[in-house]
């Protein structure tokens, strides 16, 4: 009887921190999204309203509704995720750091190392390692990227030249690849190494080390008022 009371005392805990969960991610969409709980109720509304509709023309009003209510909370669920993340996204967008955070939720298969590269303005190049190879990460100005991005293929050539090596700008300019669409492009890319090779990719490029084992540089969006230290230009 115990052990099923803290069971169910466990289960409680965790379906109210779901909820504070739910609650503070609606909070933080409808500042950006004003319009997010309208919408929500309006497509759970519809789609309730036609699968009952459906429900009385057969003749089985009570399955209608009971399918439409199923339905109708998935499709809230999947508008009002889709509407959170691009309010998040609108949110980090021209942040330093913004793109490293996308990088650390990009899934499983793919090692992720924030700021190997940076400059004095702020320019950063983040790396990403899987399947699919190896894959630089650029925010900042385009034109100071281009020769960060050049550097670290050239610091990294030595190491790792049997493995294939991409390179992203994030940003919405010509040629670039917008921040909330960082995930997916990632994910679009041919997956040519198989697991054994990854791993020693990594291992390779470990050895080379980063900026983050050689200064505080922290996960996320970075504060905009810090400096980088002297002699901080590159990586090593």
């Amino acid at each position: 009887m115990a052990r099923k009371a803290n069971s169910d005392g466990a289960a409680g805990a965790e379906n109210t921190g779901r909820l504070k969960q739910i609650a503070l991610t609606y909070k933080m969409t409808r500042r950006v999204d004003s319009k997010v709980g309208l919408v929500v109720a309006g497509v759970g509304i519809v789609v309730f309203g036609v699968l009952l509709a459906i429900g009385f023309a057969i003749g089985h009003p009570i399955y209608g509704g009971i399918l439409g209510f199923v339905l109708a909370f998935l499709a809230m669920a999947i508008v009002f995720g889709r509407r959170a993340e691009r309010a998040a996204f609108g949110q980090m967008e021209g942040q330093p750091g913004a793109a490293a955070a996308v990088l650390d939720n990009v899934g499983r298969g793919w090692t992720v190392t924030p700021a190997v590269a940076m400059n004095r303005s702020q320019d950063v190049v983040h790396r990403a390692v899987g399947k699919a190879g190896i894959v630089l990460v650029g925010e900042g100005n385009p034109n100071r990227l281009r020769g960060l991005l050049a550097a670290e293929k050239k610091r990294m050539a030595r190491t790792v030249a049997d493995a294939p090596v991409h390179d992203i700008i994030v940003g919405d300019g010509e040629g670039q690849v917008p921040l909330k669409k960082l995930r997916t492009t990632l994910l679009k890319l041919p997956r040519v190494l198989p697991g054994a090779q990854v791993t020693a990719v990594n291992d390779r490029l470990k050895a080379l080390g980063d900026l983050m084992s050689n200064m505080p540089v922290p996960k996320g969006p970075m504060p905009k008022g810090m400096r980088m230290p002297k002699g901080g230009g590159k990586a090593r």
